[in-house]
């Protein structure tokens, strides 16, 4: 990037903002956007003359910048933004709201502000496909309204894919009409732990919700719009209580009674998984069915996914059950964790068959998977590593480097503190390509995604101060080609850091401060579960 310090161009009443085909996405985003931040009316205009914002989709940038690629342009005649395809240049207007100060991240226009852009040519694209965030909205629920607003703060840092885990032990979060009991009972746990599962506090009231067919179709649309792709999960045949709980004939009825299980209120891993039987298997195809129409697969290019979880998976109920050693002897299976591998199979080829590509954790290996299966590498690298030189495409989000729920320092005063700290310049020197993968395996990275489980992140500003400001640093290792982790300028990124936190703030974001945690962002006597020392990074 370019820029001439002293000079500036000065949007006004008057500038237009003129709009070639193909850029209508954007224009519609950024005449709102900005419109209602500094009361400007950017109305249409031509291409021609000055005081013009110029959207544009032209040959050469597709070709030098690939598709999610920019040019953007200030100078005295005006700004000229140019995109690889409609996400780049959705892209590029993130950077020009962003050049414009952090007043035009607000929702209403403050008195007396000018809106100045310093002149500069910026020319950018990312290093990955895939830049994720996972929100786990199956623990504690994210009402409708704040997955919107989650989707807004992703699209202010360059994200594209949602990962919206919706179905847990704890909470099954999305309108199934075939199955009305899954939202019915399975939405609603009657209290919930406070803290980590060892804490001796709980919170009493009953905790819950989910979300229509109707809602998640709008979150659907407000993610396309900002050229973000929702990725559902469906956990089986693991972490499967709540539908359980709803239906207990899913169960594994011969060894326990399901009828008496109820939505489970605590954490950790359930021992009540789904029963390997036909009925289940048809059962959760029309499950899939329903969300195949409600997550279509559009232009987007990861809009195929389906997760299916796949992790975590105790057996025990498998190896007491008749039923389950019925079918591993009907199957010609080794054991139970073959069973789990023809589990996830037969949906591996259900979605397949219907043009849609399965993608599970890293435990989904175990068992041997389809060519065109994905994996999200979680337990550390190995995972990752071995999916890619297996042939399969790989998210790399590694539990000890980018699970941002984990605390983000050592000091007393860090509310409920989970697992190894993570700062922020932790999380700005990962690097999601493990140097064990040759040029050829490495293309299967699609690319990398910061996960948010929210077992102690009982409401919205809770996740805030967890995943800010080091969803900022992840950001940018998705987006930029960085040095190697050792030789990042990390003193450059946090006096940059010290222009984003304004905008943090104009956004309404109850991030971690620099300094520690405002007094009413602790959680004193709440358990949680540190671990000491540097964590593993294997």
């Amino acid at each position: 990037m370019t820029e001439h310090a002293a000079s500036f161009l000065e949007l006004g009443p008057r500038t237009a903002l003129a709009a070639e085909a193909g850029t209508e996405r954007t224009e519609r985003w950024l005449r709102a956007t900005l419109t209602q931040a500094t009361g400007l009316p950017l109305a249409p205009g031509g291409a021609d003359g000055n005081d013009v914002i110029r959207l544009s989709l032209p040959a050469d940038a597709a070709r030098d910048l690939g598709a999610e690629g920019y040019r953007l342009s200030v100078t005295p005649r005006g700004v000229d933004l140019a995109g690889g395809g409609p996400a780049g240049l959705f892209w590029g207007a993130q950077t020009l709201r962003q050049l414009l100060g952090p007043d035009a991240h607000r929702r209403a226009p403050l008195p007396g502000r000018r809106w100045r852009l310093p002149q500069v040519h910026v020319e950018d694209s990312p290093r990955f496909r895939w830049r994720g965030l996972l929100l786990d909205v199956a623990r504690h629920f994210i009402p409708k309204e704040g997955i919107l607003r989650q989707l807004d703060l992703m699209a202010a840092h360059k994200l594209n894919v949602l990962h919206l885990h919706l179905t847990d032990d704890q909470g099954w979060r999305i309108e199934i009409a075939r199955y009305p009991e899954l939202t019915r009972t399975g939405s609603w746990r009657a209290r919930s732990k406070f803290g980590h599962r060892a804490s001796p506090l709980w919170d009493e009231r009953p905790h819950g919700g989910y979300y229509t067919q109707d809602d998640i179709r709008e979150i659907v649309s407000h993610a396309a719009e900002r050229h973000i792709t929702v990725v559902p999960e469906i956990d089986v045949p693991g972490h499967s209580q709540a539908a359980v709980a709803a239906y207990p004939g899913l169960g594994n009825t011969d060894v326990v009674d399901t009828a008496a299980l109820t939505v489970w209120d605590t954490w950790g891993i359930s021992p009540n998984v789904l029963a390997p039987t036909d009925a289940t298997l048809r059962f959760y195809e029309g499950v899939f069915e329903e969300v195949l129409d409600l997550f279509p697969a559009q232009a987007a290019e990861f809009s195929a996914f389906v997760h299916v979880g796949g992790d975590e998976c105790p057996k025990d109920q498998w190896r007491r059950s008749p039923a389950a050693q019925a079918r591993v002897r009907e199957l010609g299976l080794a054991d139970e964790d073959a069973l789990q591998a023809w589990f996830i199979g037969h949906f591996d080829r259900w979605l397949a068959a219907r043009g849609r590509r399965l993608i599970g954790w890293d435990e989904i290996l175990e068992g041997g998977l389809a060519p065109g299966a994905a994996v999200s590498s979680w337990r550390g690298y190995a995972g990752g590593i071995a999916a890619a030189r297996a042939g399969h495409d790989v998210v790399m989000c590694p539990e000890q480097q980018v699970y941002l729920d984990h605390r983000q320092a050592a000091g007393e005063d860090e509310p409920v503190p989970i697992g190894h700290v993570r700062t922020l310049e932790d999380v700005y020197r990962f690097e999601p390509v493990p140097p064990e993968l040759t040029g050829d395996e490495a293309r299967h990275v699609l690319g990398t995604q910061a996960n948010v489980w929210t077992e102690a992140l009982e409401d919205q500003a809770r996740v805030d101060y967890q995943t800010h400001p080091r969803l900022a640093a992840f950001a940018e290792v998705a987006w930029s080609t960085l040095p190697p982790p050792e030789q990042r300028d990390y003193a450059d990124f946090e006096r940059r850091m010290a222009d984003h936190y304004p905008r943090l703030d104009a956004l309404g974001v109850a991030y971690r401060p620099p300094g520690g945690p405002r007094p009413w962002q602790r959680r004193p006597g709440v358990l949680g579960r540190p671990f000491d020392g540097p964590p593993p990074n294997r």
